[in-house]
């Protein structure tokens, strides 16, 4: 079982490598995966990593490692995975609002691959016809994920083909005699009730007489990763034993052994990130004391984006008597990482850590004030190594024009 990374071993890597700094476990990746091979055991089940999440080069090789495949969000992706060593057939391509030329592109690296709008399937149709079999990403009008802006499925949503448009679908491929290999559906993140995951399902099974040569349907991903101490994720072991309810109910009304797909990606990398920073100042303020740290929403947005809640512990004096902070940032904006949260007791100069900062953390950084990205460190067989610098002053002059 996966023990995670001790305050000795976290102040060891901030010494050597500064903060603020991005730290992975290989371990807790390998690990997770294992889970997913498990709980879907025996069922046909192909998963893809959610690149989007983390896209370090290194993270993709390991991954790709695994056994599992990488799902894409953009052709830039797509080609990060092929670098990592990822072979075509293990790269799976689904974006939305995208000039045809990019899919044109996919196309050109023979990866598989999602459209999400009417537009966009009848250029396909008219340049591909037959020739390249692809899915089609649909939008099944529910609201499911643990935010408004994680939702995906709703019926306001820009993601996918409405599900009631699905005559036009079937009108373009019939005009074009298109090779629809796949039905997708991704309503969200941070779905806790695997019932979700079956209402799907159960949409697609209803579609799956009008695509004769159909050879997965595809669930998406959004599993419920738990960031606070008592949460619990999804039931995997219940959605993996529903998945293979599922297959053996398409054999028995179809006669088809279709694949079922899932698209994990907070999942796989979420629970392997550290995030290291270091505490610049004290400041009272009546009743608030403000711990303000070397880092702001530039390096991890989540918490002002989303809510989001990410554990936060001293390692410094893990030990210390607890207080009653608020955690700022650094850059010139309301950047508030946590309000009233109790900690141990604060030092200038402690380290502070941020726990499940795998998922979308360095992955939404930027250098709002111009300030530097931070170094990431990968661990893999207990050995820790740089995998991505932390940025110079010449890094943000390298495109600009004097």
């Amino acid at each position: 079982m996966f023990n995670p990374l001790s305050n000795e071993v976290l102040r060891q890597l901030a010494d050597e490598f500064g903060t603020p700094l991005y730290v992975y476990d290989g371990e807790k990746i390998a690990e997770q995966y294992q889970l997913l091979q498990s709980a879907f055991n025996p069922a046909s089940t192909r998963f893809f990593y959610a690149c989007k999440s983390l896209t370090n080069i290194n993270i993709l090789r390991l991954i790709n490692n695994l056994g599992c495949g990488i799902d894409c969000s953009s052709i830039n992706e797509a080609y990060l995975a092929i670098q990592a060593g990822c072979s075509p057939n293990k790269i799976l391509y689904t974006s939305n609002g995208i000039a045809f030329e990019e899919i044109v592109a996919a196309t050109e690296l023979g990866i598989h691959i999602n459209i999400d709008s009417l537009s966009n399937l009848e250029k396909f149709g008219a340049r591909f016809g037959h020739s390249y079999p692809v899915g089609i990403r649909l939008r099944p009008n529910i609201m499911a994920g643990g935010n408004l802006k994680i939702s995906t499925g709703h019926e306001k949503s820009k993601f996918g083909i409405p599900l009631e448009d699905i005559q036009l679908v079937l009108d373009l491929v019939k005009t074009h005699n298109l090779q629809i290999s796949g039905l997708h559906v991704h309503t969200g993140s941070e779905i806790k009730d695997v019932a979700v995951f079956l209402q799907v399902a159960r949409l697609l099974i209803d579609l799956i007489p009008n695509f004769p040569e159909l050879k997965c349907i595809d669930l998406g991903g959004g599993f419920k990763v738990p960031y606070q101490d008592n949460e619990t994720g999804t039931d995997l072991k219940e959605l993996g034993s529903k998945t293979a309810e599922i297959q053996a109910e398409i054999q028995r009304k179809f006669g088809k052994q279709l694949e079922i797909w899932f698209e994990p990606g907070k999942f796989l990398v979420s629970e392997c990130g550290y995030l290291i920073t270091k505490v610049n100042v004290l400041k009272q303020s009546g009743q608030i004391l403000f711990a303000g740290i070397n880092s702001g929403f530039n390096h991890l947005i989540r918490p002002m984006f989303y809510d989001a809640y990410h554990r936060i512990k001293n390692i410094s004096h893990p030990n210390a008597p607890e207080k009653i902070y608020t955690i700022t940032g650094n850059i010139c904006e309301t950047d508030q990482f946590a309000e009233n949260r109790a900690l141990a007791e604060i030092r200038e100069g402690d380290y502070l850590v941020f726990y499940n900062a795998g998922a979308y953390g360095y992955e939404m950084a930027s250098n709002y004030n111009a300030r530097f990205k931070p170094a990431q460190v990968l661990i893999e067989n207990g050995t820790s190594r740089l995998i991505s610098r932390r940025d110079t002053l010449d890094d943000l002059l390298r495109l600009q024009i004097l």
